[in-house]
């Protein structure tokens, strides 16, 4: 191995621990009103990480590990779900509440990541178990609707992005190891963009040059795809330690021009200067949230939750150190 691939990636500088004493954070996401990160637990807390003051506060607590995270345009939370509970929540105003455990008649197994497009619906993966092939990806209308819309991308969908155009859905096998999209106007697709041989990814971020970054759970490595298709090492890890696991990543600050990554392998959360600039989400105020009866029960009639756990309250406050004594697939 020569001595380039050894080295850390971005240099001395441009990298650092953000914040501290999180739970093997999976997801992140920046919401810009409020200037601030949140990110998930492996025991189900929701974090909320000023970037202007970077403490690690629960504000929400899930039945279950938290992996993906969206934000729409009132504040509330997506949040997908795993564990005993697979499902799909929201919290509004610290209160967790489900939104869906099935669809189309099929329980969820493990939904991994959502995204929004402009006019409310949401997207979400649901990547099915390690390495059985039975992902899969859904749509719920604002009405709330939900529909399986393909069983294509079925080795482990996990990360997910709407183009900033809105055309597209971007989407990450895991097992692929692949980045594909799917037309969401015409419903043509997929279309394979990019092979990681070696890899397992994770997450995307769109990138203002036309592009995205491509967070990896396996190894300890982001990469830049640029508009033509190039693959480049934004950053990476080889100890383990200021990158471990990056699962997801989001671009924060008011020039979205730089970088926080999860860290999946350990208990902090990661700011990065990568010299690249992001663009910003869709964030509707009105979405199926608005339209599902949410916490009663799901399309099959059955409760969605016991009822102990269908609400709950947890004040703000500091976030402790985690024991390092599990591992699991992201």
């Amino acid at each position: 191995m020569s001595w380039d691939e050894l080295l850390h990636v971005p240099g001395p500088g441009r990298s650092r621990v953000l914040v501290e004493g999180l739970d093997h954070p999976e997801g992140v996401c920046w919401s810009p009103s409020e200037r601030v990160i949140y990110a998930g637990g492996e025991q189900g807390q929701v974090y909320r990480v000023g970037l202007d003051d970077p403490r690690a506060d629960i504000v929400a607590q899930a039945p279950d590990f938290v992996l993906g995270l969206a934000i729409d345009g009132v504040g509330r939370l997506v949040l997908c779900v795993t564990g005993e509970h697979p499902s799909i929540c929201v919290v509004d105003g610290g209160k967790v509440r489900y939104l869906f455990s099935h669809v189309a008649g099929e329980a969820l197994v493990f939904p991994n990541y959502a995204a929004f497009e402009a006019d409310g619906t949401l997207w979400f993966t649901d990547s099915g178990a390690w390495g059985e092939h039975r992902g899969k990806l859904v749509r719920v209308g604002v009405d709330g609707s939900a529909e399986i819309v393909s069983k294509a991308l079925n080795r482990f969908p996990n990360g997910c992005a709407v183009s900033p155009d809105g055309q597209w859905l971007w989407v990450v096998e895991s097992l692929g190891p692949t980045v594909s999209r799917f037309n969401v106007r015409t419903g043509e697709g997929p279309e394979l963009l990019v092979t990681l041989h070696g890899h397992v990814p994770d997450g995307l971020a769109f990138t203002s040059d036309g592009g995205c970054l491509i967070s990896n759970y396996r190894p300890d490595r982001i990469y830049h795809l640029d508009a033509a298709g190039h693959l480049e090492v934004v950053a990476q890890d080889p100890h383990g330690t200021l990158i471990a696991a990056p699962t997801n990543v989001c671009f924060v600050g008011q020039d979205l021009d730089r970088v926080v990554s999860a860290n999946l392998g350990r208990w902090h959360l990661t700011w990065l200067d990568l010299g690249l600039t992001g663009t910003s989400l869709f964030r509707p105020e009105r979405w199926a949230a608005d339209s599902v009866n949410v916490g009663a029960v799901d399309d099959r009639g059955a409760p969605h939750v016991p009822g102990d756990l269908r609400q709950v309250d947890v004040p703000p406050g500091p976030a402790l150190r985690p024991d390092n004594g599990q591992r699991y697939q992201s």
